[in-house]
């Protein structure tokens, strides 16, 4: 695409593997306002780099270094969503060093992606499992999150004894992967942009969140798309593409272009 390079290199998982990293950034030696790491949706299960492509190629040509990133999946290299939450810190490191090298430090970096992607992107920014208190150092300056599960203990009592099965949690343990739970002062600052339509991750659940950050000093921009479904975000006949891509521009830029 005229405009914008595309190239393709591969980041070390957590446990040794290779997993795909898509890099999208201005072509013609122009400098990037701001820069994104990008994770895929797919309930952990599914789901690949690709899919959040088009996003980043629109995102790379208004000025934006933007990656799409994989991470194991379930049964497929990843034993539980702590392998997943590894693979995406792992991704949000190799990330920062390809933004510095083009001039891009961490307040000037964001992370973020769909459904359990954005859920991945946000536990990374705002959970540490590995220390006493649950205070993260995110490596971002900013998360964008496209209809992400917020409120694990939203869902109905069975849905969550499914959940914690699924994802490989001790039961009663889904507590620990639900974001609005580790709400605190100093949280980076996020866009959520969520169907109101959304039967997967009803919108009053995320409504919630933003409420709860707000509440304790932090920054939560909520954009409703007015009838709306999960993964309305692609595009397509829904029409929300471009939407998508200029909130999200704007929002990178205003709060990172001048970190």
């Amino acid at each position: 695409m005229t405009g914008i390079h595309e190239s393709s290199i591969i980041y070390e998982a957590a446990d040794g593997s290779e997993l795909p990293m898509l890099v999208f950034e201005p072509a013609g030696g122009r400098q990037p306002a701001a820069g994104v790491v990008l994770f895929h949706g797919g309930a952990l299960r599914k789901g690949s780099a690709d899919e959040l492509a088009p996003h980043c190629r629109q995102l790379a040509l208004r000025g934006i270094f933007a990656v799409s990133a994989g991470y194991r999946l379930l049964d497929q290299g990843a034993m539980g969503i702590v392998d997943c939450v590894a693979d995406v810190r792992r991704a949000i490191e190799r990330f920062g060093g390809l933004a510095a090298s083009r001039g891009l430090g961490a307040s000037r970096l964001a992370s973020g992606g769909s459904s359990a992607g954005g859920h991945l992107a946000l536990v990374a920014a705002m959970i540490n499992h590995e220390a006493p208190c649950p205070a993260v150092e995110p490596g971002v300056a900013a998360v964008v999150a496209l209809n992400p599960p917020v409120d694990l203990l939203a869902f109905s009592p069975e849905r969550q004894q499914w959940i914690e099965e699924d994802i490989g949690v001790a039961a009663g343990r889904a507590i620990d992967y639900s974001p609005i739970e580790f709400v605190r002062p100093g949280n980076p600052p996020m866009l959520i942009q969520h169907g109101t339509d959304d039967k997967v991750v009803p919108i009053d659940q995320v409504r919630r969140f933003r409420d709860v950050m707000v509440q304790v000093g932090n920054e939560c921009v909520l954009l409703e798309h007015e009838r709306a479904e999960h993964a309305f975000h692609y595009p397509g006949p829904g029409g929300h593409f471009d939407a998508v891509i200029d909130a999200t521009v704007e929002f990178l830029l205003e709060r990172l272009a001048a970190g």
